[in-house]
């Protein structure tokens, strides 16, 4: 059996933040949700969070989550370590009989292969602890880790405890553990705060197990800790080189990698292509042959085969094959096309479904809309949806053309095969095959002028 303990109770005073550190976001996902992720390649029995600062957040924001997963929360009333957090284990983990993966809420590049080889170490040598290390260059600031020949660890001293000589060694203790728990709960009531900081240290029962292993990282970016805006940027960066590197070697062309940006959540096929400055988003999924940007984001959105969408945002929508959408395009809040279509300049759909091969060229609005087949919108039309009170829908059917600047005041059914005269401002249902005109007639007064003024005093 296995279980998972992260621990996520302190604040993290170095973001600035009211916000716990563990739920600042990293791409698609908090710090924590990264971690917990990490375990993904393991078969997990128990997950663990040990909470502290403003815990109540932290459990709202996995409360929304339905992976299947249960997790458990333990409460640290009082920060006083590592050695004390996991001491909060000993209850809720009390008969459990199996190993236990400790890992840190704010180191979230940790793959999922470093912990399974890491568990399947600490297994195959019997070990009452393994823990994971990292050969630093620089390694100021980090636990150095003491071993022998056969990585059989000896010591591990905190930084601010080395002394000189101790600083000179370069393998660090990475803060991601695995201890055989029943020799750990035997050992946890016999840490002591005797150091610098007065702390509990977790690194202390090396003191008090036996075999102690250390394994090293083969990527030292993946146990970089998050304790300031600008260490979270730089693993944006580190996550985004990963995503971007594994989607170009599965035949997706970036072009410009450097400036477009792609949450891990996302799913693209073979042969699409994302041009500069775009930014996808969410749970979105891109089918083969589109082109997407330069400068658009899309978000949790289903696009198509060989869909273009250019200088445009997407979110939360459906666009079917074949379909071109922008330049400068908003389509928001469930929008479904049709294939074919074409979304052009300055136009704006919510809530909207198009059917197969219907154009809205350039600056329209349609909101809670159902347009049909071969729909075309002229230019300035216009579905006024609110009455200031409630939304209402507008239905247009098949091969129904709207002249430019129309106004549909919805609730409104318009038919099939209409013609909607330029300039009309449509308050009824319309029948099929029909032209309708809404419009006051044209006036011309020959020789009027307006009367002139003067500022004259009298």
């Amino acid at each position: 059996m296995v279980a998972v303990a992260i621990l996520a109770a302190g604040r993290g005073t170095r973001m600035k933040s009211d916000l716990p550190k563990v739920l600042h976001r990293l791409g698609g996902k908090t710090l924590v949700e990264w971690v917990l992720g990490s375990a993904s390649a393991v078969d997990v029995d128990r997950r663990l969070v040990i909470v502290g600062y403003r815990s109540e957040l932290i459990k709202q924001a996995f409360a929304q989550r339905d992976d299947g997963n249960t997790l458990e929360f333990v409460e640290q009333r009082e920060q006083l370590g590592t050695g004390h957090a996991v001491q909060q284990l000993l209850s809720p983990l009390h008969g459990f009989e199996g190993d236990l993966l400790i890992l840190n809420g704010d180191v979230p590049l940790l793959r999922p292969l470093t912990l399974k080889h890491l568990l399947q170490t600490h297994r195959e040598h019997q070990n009452a602890a393994t823990i994971l290390t990292a050969q630093l260059p620089n390694p100021k600031g980090y636990g150095r880790v003491f071993c022998d020949d056969r990585n059989v660890v000896q010591q591990i001293v905190e930084d601010r405890d080395c002394t000189a000589p101790q600083r000179q060694n370069c393998r660090i203790n990475a803060g991601v553990y695995c201890f055989r728990w029943a020799d750990l709960a035997a050992v946890l009531p016999k840490l002591t705060a005797d150091n610098d900081q007065k702390e509990y240290y977790l690194t202390d029962v090396v003191n008090y197990l036996s075999p102690v292993m250390a394994v090293d990282v083969e990527d030292e970016q993946e146990i970089l800790g998050i304790n300031d805006r600008k260490q979270l940027a730089a693993a944006y960066d580190i996550l985004q080189r990963r995503i971007k590197d594994d989607w170009m070697a599965a035949g997706v062309t970036l072009i410009d990698p450097n400036s477009i940006t792609i949450d891990d959540t996302v799913v693209l096929e073979a042969d699409v292509v994302v041009e500069p400055q775009t930014h996808l988003r969410g749970t979105t999924t891109i089918q083969a042959g589109s082109r997407i940007g330069p400068g658009s984001l899309i978000e949790n959105s289903r696009i198509g085969k060989n869909v273009t969408a250019l200088y445009s945002v997407i979110s939360d929508s459906t666009v079917a094959a074949d379909t071109r959408v922008g330049p400068y395009a908003h389509l928001r809040g469930h929008v479904e096309t049709g294939t074919g279509c074409r979304i052009g300049n300055f136009v704006e759909l919510k809530n909207t479904t198009l059917g197969d091969r219907t154009n809205i060229a350039h600056l329209s609005y349609l909101g809670d809309t159902t347009a049909g087949n071969q729909v075309n919108v002229g230019a300035g039309t216009i579905t006024a949806n609110y009455d200031g009170v409630k939304k209402h829908r507008t239905q247009i059917g098949d091969r129904t053309k709207t002249g430019a600047n129309s106004v549909l005041v919805a609730p409104i059914t318009i038919g099939e095969g209409v013609n909607i005269a330029a300039g009309s401002t449509i308050t009824e249902d319309v029948p099929n095959d029909c032209l309708v005109i809404a419009r006051a007639r044209q006036v011309v007064k020959p020789g009027w002028q307006l009367k002139t003024q003067t500022n004259e005093p009298t």
